[in-house]
């Protein structure tokens, strides 16, 4: 709210940020950085104090005056208006068109520098692709990992990715880590190997969940926000290295193969020392091994000795407060990995996670924001709502317990009676039990998450199917026509805007498996169904001899044929012969 104060009175906006209030919150001055003394045709920050305090005093009326004219500004910024145009596919068209023209066709990535990940827009791509047969936009898709992956945004030795790049190539990050970013990062860089079928981009998934799995994973089974770039009062420190540290960890001999690999220098490419990211050097073939499977194991064996040598530095601190929506999203890329990648191990982390924030982080009927030590506190806002449905809807996938697609339809009713306006068609982020604030906010725009709004239409989306609730889908409907304009002409804002129009413009393909959980048949089966890139699909099931399960309308009937575990595939809940053959599941996959 009070960023968007500043940027309405002085056209910009940034960190540090300073905003003058009245006693009850409102705004009337405000500013990014002022320094300490008057320079440049910035006033000092004694200055604006000074003058602030004397208007204040002995002008109230301007004060006033200020207040109400930013009050109304606000307000009707958060009046989008829904668009008359249809939603329709020229959108998708459009949008790709835009982020085609902003795209780096050298390095990968939007823009030039500073270079975040936006891993929502390439989800869109991938999307993109698979529905127009666009080539470029999985070109796209695959230059940016892959220069993201060998760069030094990405930790080559622990795993996970950095919060963004200072330069275009990828190379010298920002150094802290981000939960939400990882989270989305695995979540995109899975669909891409399911695209590709890349061991490069399997091997980023399973080495960054190991490094959340390390570093970012609480004994309650929640999971951490983030790690600060700096250690010891420097940026960067524990995860730079000198070629020398290196040789002596290693050995002389694999220490200067993987000097050489990994591009570390005695001058370094950062302050002496080096970050580092894989160079256009190979593994020396001769030295290192003849196979690429020797060389790959070598390159294991030396990462894990690296790995085990930089735990003995001062690590950066963390910050372990516990929040809903990021959780939400770490929980549903743990349990789609777990099922793409046939983890049970995986799974069986989001579900501890699942039972943590069901447990801990609600209260009274109510879903809760933040937990740390022992205490869960504030009122969840849109997006906890929306991303914890989501990695719900995910976790019933790969274990098949109808138990957390009840508790996603619950949590979806009480979203709608918080935080929908029937009136003006849309989402607020506050819900309705919310203090009072100046504005009640209603962003949505996709920034490094997705927003609220875009994360609880594609949620109500696929309840929508689950459940057979039509509401919901009309809810959608009127929430994205608010934000067609965003999609089309701002598509770097709203990516995932576009993903949850691309499904609802798609025929959603529906999939029931009635089967055990634990039965080989039933596992197979749902394999198939992760075998390939379906972003458009919604997975349900059932254990036991029949599917039979209230308001969950796909199972109505689905019966197991044969006494086996049985698939149905299914459009507008109307199926195909249902099949216990996944060489038959996979042809009706494929249609």
């Amino acid at each position: 709210i009070y960023m968007a104060a500043v940027q309405a009175l002085t056209g910009s906006g940034g960190w540090p940020m300073t905003v003058f209030l009245t006693p009850d919150g409102k705004p009337f001055y405000g500013g990014t950085y002022f320094p300490p003394q008057d320079r440049g045709g910035m006033p000092a920050f004694p200055t604006v104090l000074n003058t602030l305090a004397r208007v204040y005093r002995e002008d109230r009326s301007k004060v006033t005056e200020s207040t109400d004219r930013l009050l109304q500004h606000l307000r009707q910024m958060t009046l989008s208006l829904r668009s008359l145009e249809p939603l329709t596919r020229d959108v998708l068209s459009q949008a790709f068109r835009g982020i085609q023209g902003q795209f780096d066709d050298r390095h990968g990535g939007i823009g030039m520098q500073p270079k975040f990940p936006q891993p929502m827009t390439y989800e869109f791509l991938l999307r993109y692709h698979l529905t127009s047969g666009e080539p470029e936009a999985l070109r796209m898709v695959e230059l940016t990992l892959d220069r993201m992956a060998l760069g030094g945004i990405y930790d080559q030795i622990g795993g996970g990715f950095h919060r963004y790049s200072t330069d275009a190539f990828w190379l010298v990050p920002h150094f802290e880590k981000m939960l939400y970013d990882n989270a989305l990062l695995v979540r995109l860089y899975l669909h891409a190997f399911q695209v590709t079928g890349k061991p490069l981009y399997r091997r980023v998934v399973e080495d960054t969940l190991e490094y959340v799995r390390r570093e970012m994973l609480d004994s309650s089974g929640g999971f951490y926000s983030s790690q600060d770039a700096d250690s010891e009062g420097v940026e960067g420190k524990f995860f730079v290295w000198r070629p020398e540290e290196i040789i002596e960890v290693l050995g002389r001999r694999d220490g200067e193969a993987v000097n050489s690999y990994y591009g570390a220098t005695l001058h370094g490419n950062f302050e002496g020392h080096t970050i580092l990211s894989v160079s256009d050097n190979p593994l020396d073939e001769e030295a290192l091994g003849a196979t690429q499977e020797e060389r790959d194991a070598m390159l294991r064996r030396s990462k894990a000795k690296l790995l085990a040598a930089r735990s003995r530095r001062v690590s950066p601190a963390r910050d372990d407060k516990i929040l809903t929506a990021w959780n939400g999203m770490m929980l549903r890329a743990f349990a789609e990995a777990g099922a793409v990648l046939a983890r049970p191990d995986y799974a069986e982390i989001a579900e501890r996670n699942a039972v943590f924030l069901l447990r801990e982080l609600r209260a009274g009927g109510r879903l809760l924001r933040t937990y740390r030590d022992g205490n869960a506190k504030l009122n969840a806002y849109l997006e906890d709502y929306a991303f914890l449905i989501d990695g719900l809807i995910a976790l019933h996938e790969v274990t098949l317990d109808v138990r957390w697609l009840r508790e996603a339809a619950v949590l979806g009713e009480e979203m709608v009676e918080l935080f929908w306006d029937e009136a003006s068609g849309r989402f607020y982020d506050t819900g309705r039990d919310h203090e009072e604030l100046i504005v009640r906010p209603h962003d949505v725009t996709d920034n490094a998450i997705p927003s609220g709004s875009s994360m609880a239409c594609d949620a109500l989306l696929r309840l929508a199917v689950i459940t057979g609730d039509a509401e919901h889908r009309r809810r959608a409907a009127a929430a994205m026509r608010s934000a067609r304009d965003l999609m089309a002409r701002f598509p770097g804002g709203a990516g995932h805007w576009l993903c949850a129009l691309d499904f609802y413009l798609s025929e959603a393909r529906e999939i029931a498996i009635v089967g055990d959980a634990d039965d080989d048949g039933t596992r197979m089966l749902a394999r198939e169904v992760y075998r390939s890139y379906v972003p458009n699909r919604v997975m349900v099931g059932a254990s036991g001899g029949h599917g039979a399960v209230d308001g969950l309308p796909l199972l109505e009937g689905r019966d197991q044929v044969g006494g086996l575990p049985t698939a149905y595939v299914c459009r507008n809940y109307v199926c195909n012969l249902p099949t216990n053959d996944t060489a038959v599941l996979a042809a009706q996959l494929a249609e």
